[in-house]
């Protein structure tokens, strides 16, 4: 029985002058999985990634925190720059919630109507975000 392609089968193998051979590697790859939904990927890590809710403190803790407050915003007005460190929620930008984070630096201004605390590099942090306030400088106000 003659077969259709009897006349080809037993041809070498074409080699081209002018193109290399590739590589194992190479050849593999043109079998490797695709992104068939660009972004899918990324939008499954961004749902199983994690954030948490901002706590309510209790009404003794926000006195104290209103106290600390006070005291520096009465400082920034005597001319004072005070080196603190704040503990503050910080919201997510794509999703709800977030994370408590700290910041150190030089308090700027208290500015009372944005309900913010500025620091001299520019960063903003509301006051009610916040929930801690630390500072050597706060030491002989408060009691450990």
């Amino acid at each position: 029985m003659k077969g259709k392609y009897d006349d080809i089968l037993h041809l070498p193998h074409h080699v081209s002058p002018t193109r290399r051979r590739m590589t194992m590697a190479e050849r593999a790859a043109q079998f490797s999985p695709f992104a068939a939904l660009v972004g899918y990927e990324e939008a499954i890590r961004e749902t199983g990634r994690l954030t948490g809710q901002q706590v309510e403190l209790s009404e003794e803790e926000k006195a104290i925190l209103d106290q600390k407050q006070q005291i520096i915003l009465a400082a920034l007005e005597q001319g004072e720059r005070p080196e603190i460190t704040v503990v503050y929620f910080q919201r997510d930008k794509k999703k709800a919630g977030g994370e408590y984070t700290d910041f150190t630096g030089l308090v700027k201004q208290g500015k009372e109507v944005e309900n913010v605390l500025l620091f001299t590099d520019g960063t903003e942090i509301p006051f009610s975000d916040i929930i801690e306030i630390n500072s050597e400088w706060l030491e002989g106000y408060f009691d450990p």
